[in-house]
């Protein structure tokens, strides 16, 4: 297969599947948090749109004052020539510095408007957008998100500071060209108000082209970002297999198709500004024919003329900045059905109406459900506290393609278990379903005989602490990367240093606690990323913690140093362990051997060998590979 048919085309066809009424009523909740400036900018609108409709009147007087026209004001008649001049001219530059300076106020306070509105939609669907499921991310490229959050949402928020109020604008301005021509003369007034019927319904059928466009434009655009992210993520791959020359081709496929739908919207808003620019002559034009045949007849004088050839050049300049500012507000609800599409994604994963009280409470207590069963003793409480119940446990991430069968066991408080089983086994879908990063689709998960779909997610997931293979790390500093925005003093975070047996690694760091970790930390190893995550979980003190094959980035000193600390933090906690070395889990209590998502054999190390089921097998393989 040739790599240009390598990538298949996505699905770009524009679907409208919500009125531009609706579309644009989404926005008002944000517009009503800035209803005082927009009221403002509005009222704004009044004084430039009369001082620029005066500014052809008070020429027309000009001219006829000059010729001596009988259409020239009484007042300025009765007053010398260069005298009457005068106070046009001082009228003519009043209304030219107002309008420049109400203006310029004007603007800042729409652009202000406007951003404030873009800021608001972006903070909304940043929360929106980690408060979905993980299922959502593993269908979605983070590319496409990434457009949604920057591209469209800055085209979402013009459609208030330049599109909607702009609209207003010039829409005004037409209405009050309009009155001051019906009152001058209303023939040729009629005239050019007849000729803006034909010229509106063409720029309709532009602007709706344009809008379609525009959709699969914006479309291309989150597949080029796709593929740039996906790219910078795995350089690393793509330099060492050598697909440089392969993903540049296809990046290049996809970035002609982006080229393309975008020349498809340049056309469309061309045709609007061309359009416009050929009526506005034909405007003036017919104008100058009939106004000249009135001229003529004496029923019109040449000051009035003018005038009026000046307002049918006025008449098309808003309406020329209206269909620029309507091609604005197609994009703006082009992006609004784009950025619907992410707001309306429902979150699966919500705590309930009605929360059960938090076990993990500490500064309250325990509720009573969890009080009868314990000692008044703080300590024994500690110790009974970490039972986790799988009951009928099924978990499909597609349909009915289940990974998870059947589940159903208990690990006592304080017990350390250990999942183990080939790849595809089910172990790491257990973490997250206990995490509660998934939904089960059958059974249910109980933490201490409370249901965790009746936990507080924060307190579900404070009262546990996951240490995965590769340790994420967020650009900032060593002290914001154990925190993890919790406050916690310097004091408690290099206790849990301490404790972990990593102070020692972050005081030999350059800045100790404060050395400047880049993004992904690509200035410190992968073992040393993994050292930070062992402080996190230390100093939230969880009562249950999960190790992802914890220690696999540690090299074999490192990995002593750690699993002592690990031993120290293990001391009345419930642990799980997955690990694919089994010599590092023969301590634990019970054994869980997981195939195909079903739970197949435990017990400890010796009674699994001497079972001689998969765990044996399993186990008699790596100590084949070792003596080799």
């Amino acid at each position: 297969m040739s790599i240009s048919k390598s990538l298949t085309k996505p699905n770009t066809g524009y679907r409208r599947r919500e009125n531009d009424w609706r579309l644009f009523l989404r926005l008002v909740p944000y517009a009503r948090r800035s209803q005082r400036l927009l009221v403002f900018s509005m009222l704004l609108l009044v004084p430039v749109a009369v001082s620029r409709a005066m500014q052809p009147l008070l020429i027309g007087q000009a001219i006829s004052l000059i010729r001596k026209e009988p259409s020239a004001y009484e007042f300025l008649r009765n007053l010398p020539l260069m005298q009457g001049l005068n106070l046009i001219e001082i009228f003519l530059l009043v209304t030219v510095v107002l309008s420049l300076i109400i203006t310029g106020f004007q603007g800042y306070l729409v652009q202000r408007v406007g951003q404030q509105i873009t800021a608001e939609i972006r903070q909304d669907l940043f929360h929106h957008v980690t408060s979905l499921a993980v299922r959502f991310f593993d269908r979605t490229p983070v590319g496409k998100l990434i457009t949604r959050l920057t591209s469209d949402v800055e085209a979402l928020g013009d459609v208030f500071s330049t599109g909607a109020i702009g609209l207003v604008s010039d829409l005004f301005s037409m209405l009050v060209i309009i009155t001051f021509m019906f009152s001058i003369q209303w023939e040729l007034a009629l005239l050019l108000l007849f000729m803006l019927l034909p010229i509106s319904w063409v720029i309709v059928y532009f602007q709706r082209q344009y809008r379609k466009a525009n959709y699969k434009a914006r479309e291309e655009l989150s597949l080029l970002n796709s593929q740039l992210q996906e790219n910078i993520a795995g350089l690393n791959v793509v330099q060492l297999f050598r697909r440089e020359k392969f993903n540049s081709q296809l990046f290049h496929n996809v970035n002609e198709r982006y080229v393309k739908e975008v020349d498809q919207t340049i056309f469309f808003d061309s045709a609007v500004s061309a359009t416009l620019e050929w009526i506005a002559l034909v405007a003036i034009a017919a104008v100058l024919w009939v106004g000249g045949y009135i001229l003529l007849q004496e029923q019109l004088t040449f000051g009035t003329l003018s005038a009026f050839v000046l307002y049918a050049q006025r008449l098309f300049d808003p309406l020329r900045e209206f269909a620029e500012k309507f091609t604005v507000i197609q994009a703006g609800f082009t992006a609004i059905e784009r950025v619907s599409d992410i707001l309306d994604e429902p979150i699966e994963i919500r705590d309930t109406s009605n929360p059960r009280f938090s076990i993990f409470d500490r500064e309250f207590g325990y509720i009573d459900e969890i009080i009868e069963n314990l000692e008044s003793e703080k300590n024994k409480a500690e110790a009974q506290l970490g039972e986790i119940r799988f009951e009928n446990v099924w978990f499909a991430y597609k349909d009915d393609d289940y990974v998870i069968k059947d589940l159903d066991f208990t690990i006592h408080p304080g017990e350390k278990i250990a999942l183990v089983g080939p790849t595809g086994a089910g172990k790491s879908s257990i973490i997250r379903l206990l995490c509660r990063l998934y939904e089960p689709t059958k059974g249910r998960i109980l933490l201490d005989g409370i249901d965790i779909r009746e936990l507080p997610q924060a307190e579900l997931r404070r009262y546990m602490a996951v240490i995965l293979q590769d340790g994420f790390v967020f650009a900032g500093d060593v002290r914001s990367n154990i925190t993890l925005g919790d406050s916690y003093t310097f004091e408690e975070i290099k206790a849990a240093a301490e404790k972990t047996n990593i102070a020692q690694f972050i005081e030999q760091l350059p800045q100790g606690y404060d050395t400047q970790l880049r993004e992904r930390g690509t200035n410190i190893s992968s073992g040393q990323k993994q050292l930070l995550a062992f402080a996190r979980a230390a100093i939230r003190d969880p009562q249950i913690l999960v190790l992802d094959e914890a220690t696999a980035s540690l090299d074999v000193g490192t990995e002593a140093l750690v699993q002592s600390a690990l031993n120290e933090l293990l001391v009345k906690r419930t642990a799980i362990i997955i690990a694919h070395r089994l010599s590092t889990i023969r301590n634990v209590d019970r054994i869980f051997v997981l195939k195909r998502g079903e739970l197949i054999e435990q017990g400890s190390h010796e009674e699994l060998l001497q079972q001689g089921g998969l765990y044996a097998t399993l186990h008699n393989l790596q100590m084949l590979g070792t003596e080799e």
